[in-house]
């Protein structure tokens, strides 16, 4: 009998459920597929456990083998091919999430993030409390609030220039104090 001839004759058995055949195709085959697996993985923990989900595949699909009349080396070689393939994309798949998930930020601030803003915010609390009110409720209302200089002229009753002119002398006199 010829190897190819015994290969077959092992899958017809283990496709039969047959324990001791699939022990022996085993021992006969398993070197060869390993080198297909690590030739492919280049890594041979990997193909070590590759080589044992490639006879879970066999065991579990030797019956398609055996309606086939293809070569039965070849046939165990495109599974194990198959495997390795299946198993290099999980791994590129898990790279890219890794590479994304190191490249995500928190969008929470640090807690020196909050120290820093909590004190930026007790400077520009007190240098607003420096305007006049009614200038410093129209600042917050432009540039916190969104109101357009149009709203906040018809708001206060005033020229739309005459409210850009206070506006920007306003965010000057912040300026000049938060520069202090």
């Amino acid at each position: 009998m010829t190897p190819t001839d015994e290969i077959s004759e092992l899958l017809t058995r283990v496709a039969l459920q047959d324990r001791g055949a699939f022990d022996r195709l085993y021992a006969t085959v398993s070197a060869k597929l390993f080198g297909v697996l690590i030739r492919m993985l280049k890594d041979r923990e990997l193909a070590e456990d590759t080589l044992q989900d490639v006879f879970i595949k066999i065991w579990q699909k030797a019956d398609r083998f055996v309606g086939a009349n293809a070569d039965p080396m070849a046939w165990l070689i495109v599974v194990a091919r198959n495997q390795a393939i299946d198993k290099l994309r999980v791994r590129r798949e898990q790279t890219t999430d890794l590479g994304t998930a190191e490249r995500m930020t928190d969008p929470d601030p640090s807690p020196e993030q909050l120290a820093v803003a909590s004190g930026e915010r007790a400077r520009l609390a007190n240098c607003l409390a420096r305007l006049e009110p009614r200038r410093a409720e129209a600042v917050q209302a432009a540039y916190i609030e969104g109101y357009t200089y149009q709203e906040l002229a018809d708001r206060y009753g005033t020229p739309l220039n005459t409210m850009r002119t206070r506006l920007r002398r306003s965010l000057q006199t912040l300026k000049d104090c938060l520069a202090e």
